[in-house]
């Protein structure tokens, strides 16, 4: 017998759940200059409940060919990369574009 999602009571391989939690997501994608007029791209609005904010930035780093981190449920890259992002985001990791804001 399949296991039973315990969130949305489907079968683990029909399980909604991570789509859903997608959607409910409004991510923003903004650029600010820190010290000695550096540009850093900040990632916003993602659940650290419900993605591996670690493994997400290392995925985001690697794409970008930057370095980077997170801190207080914000990835931080060095660099503007928010074009960049912003495809990596709605390509690969299927977020709606419609909740994605870049400033």
């Amino acid at each position: 017998m399949a296991e039973i999602c315990p969130k949305c009571g489907l079968p683990l391989d029909m399980c909604i759940c991570k789509e859903i939690v997608k959607e409910q997501q409004k991510i923003t994608i903004r650029l600010e200059t820190r010290k000695y007029n550096k540009p850093v791209t900040i990632i916003e609005g993602i659940d650290g409940k419900s993605f591996d904010l670690e493994q997400l930035a290392r995925q985001l780093k690697s794409y970008c060919a930057c370095g980077g981190t997170t801190k207080n449920n914000s990835i931080l890259l060095q660099g503007d990369q928010r074009r960049k992002v912003n495809q990596y985001l709605v390509n690969h990791m299927g977020f709606s574009s419609d909740n994605i804001t870049v400033i």
